[in-house]
């Protein structure tokens, strides 16, 4: 059976604000999807309602993998159904080390009913992974033995979500803006390393403003999304338009989307509650529910909850 996610008619709010306004999606197993848009647009609310955060609130549509339903699920059981999430701002968890972290998450990935305190991966082959995966990623080994993002760099909080991909091989994966803050060169490395690890494997969703990132990942389609919904679909074409051309003949095509858009924008400047359609720099910081609700940050640091 092909695995699907499946998003019908979806409505999210954040603090009582509409953000998503009826977006329809379907990936399955080994496809690539880019979602571009202005800021603003809701692309980041997507993946974070798609995760399960508590800070956006479904008021309408579903959410199915495989035809389950999965929005009465925490994030923690979406990321053992094989949900993963790569946020733009990954959160550090001090005193946890790469290694511990990716072995507790790699095993509930594939052991989903797993009980705390069950057995994990053998050690010996859990290591002998891990350093293919680091040697295929040119990553140094010493890595693993750092806490997670604690002091790390922009572009290694990057490689270590890249990292946690490529260990837990999700049935689905969402990059949100992992091309952000990084120069050409560290763009183009992530992009490949995308690629390296078998991203056909997988169903993607890759959330960008530029087509650097699909360098190496070329979508089998590319969405627009504005004002909260999708409103045009094409293929590669379109990501290079957008990113040659910019938003200006989309605006003008949908000045309704447009106008929803600017509203949400400004709303957002007014109150600082609400950042690119997300809940970022607001209420709850970095899009993820760190040391909150879901036990030791396990939606923080993009793994979606299947860590611990």
């Amino acid at each position: 059976m092909t695995d699907i996610l499946k998003i019908t008619d979806l409505h999210v709010s954040v603090a009582d604000k509409p953000i998503l306004r009826g977006v329809n999606l379907e990936i399955k197993h080994g496809e690539t999807h880019a979602l571009m848009g202005p800021n603003g647009s809701g692309k980041s609310t997507l993946g974070l309602a798609i995760m399960g955060h508590p800070g956006y609130e479904v008021t309408s549509g579903k959410i199915e993998l495989n035809g389950e339903d999965v929005l009465a699920l925490g994030p923690d059981k979406r990321a053992r159904l094989g949900l993963f999430m790569a946020f733009q701002r990954p959160v550090a968890i001090p005193g946890v080390k790469m290694a511990d972290f990716l072995r507790h998450s790699t095993t509930n990935a594939r052991n989903p009913d797993r009980k705390e305190g069950e057995e994990l991966i053998p050690m010996r082959q859990f290591r002998k992974e891990l350093r293919e995966k680091m040697g295929q990623l040119q990553m140094d080994t010493e890595f693993a033995r750092r806490y997670v993002n604690d002091g790390f760099s922009g572009g290694e909080m990057k490689r270590a979500e890249i990292l946690q991909l490529a260990m837990l091989q999700p049935k689905f994966a969402i990059l949100d803006e992992t091309d952000s803050g990084l120069d050409a060169d560290a763009v183009r490395l992530a992009s490949q390393s995308i690629a390296d690890i078998g991203y056909r494997s997988m169903g993607l969703l890759i959330i960008t403003h530029h087509d650097k990132l699909l360098e190496h990942n070329p979508p089998d389609f590319a969405h627009v999304m504005l004002g909260g919904r999708i409103v045009e679909t094409g293929g590669v074409e379109l990501a290079a338009e957008l990113h040659s051309q910019g938003y200006d003949r989309i605006r003008k095509l949908y000045p309704d989307a447009d106008a929803d858009n600017q509203a949400l924008i400004e709303s957002s400047v007014s109150d600082g509650s609400v950042s690119d359609g997300s809940v970022s720099d607001g209420s709850v910081s970095d899009g993820s529910v760190s040391d909150g609700s879901v036990s030791d940050g396990s939606v923080s640091d993009g793994n979606a909850a299947a860590a611990v």
